[in-house]
């Protein structure tokens, strides 16, 4: 008899530790978030008008320069890449574009929450789709990707920094 209480007792605690276990396993795992966002450090040295001038602009400029194009006295030019390494070049430009508005987005450098991210936002839309125009070689999509970023980009300079819109347009 004892032997048989003590294979009781046994299985008794093997299903009690069985179901335990299982209870464990179905039970939702607690969720550890994949990027600590409290303690992201990001390296903004860069002020935002170097951002302006070192990254954004000759990244634009080289897109606005490769769509569309000229008609002058020489004659009717169009500014298109013709071969796949030029298509290619440009899509690294666009690439560039994108993630400069996500660095305009990061703390310590957004100017505000509210049209500064729009702006960022569109300034990465403009490039995501100059970047899938070029990948397709489409040029009329290149051509409304340009000017889209100029919208984004004119809208932006208008209400951050006027006085660059009307640096441009003096003549003297």
């Amino acid at each position: 008899m004892n032997a048989s209480r003590h294979i009781a007792t046994l299985a008794k605690t093997f299903l009690s530790l069985s179901l335990i276990v299982g209870i464990a396993a179905c039970s939702a795992p607690e969720e550890t978030p994949l990027v600590d966002d409290t303690a992201a450090i990001y390296n903004t040295t860069l002020t935002n008008q170097e951002l302006m001038a070192l990254i954004i602009e000759p990244a634009s400029d080289i897109l606005w320069d490769s769509g569309g194009w000229v008609l002058d006295a020489s004659g009717y030019e169009e500014l298109y890449p013709t071969t796949d390494a030029g298509w290619a070049y440009v899509r690294a430009q666009a690439a560039i574009v994108v993630e400069a508005g996500n660095m305009l987005a990061l703390p310590g450098r957004a100017e505000d929450s509210d049209a500064w991210m729009i702006y960022s936002q569109g300034l990465s839309d403009a490039g995501l789709r100059a970047m899938n125009a070029a990948a397709a070689q489409d040029e009329e999509e290149f051509f409304q990707a340009g000017a889209q970023l100029y919208s984004v980009c004119s809208a932006c300079h208008q209400a951050y920094n006027p006085d660059i819109v009307s640096r441009f347009a003096e003549s003297d």
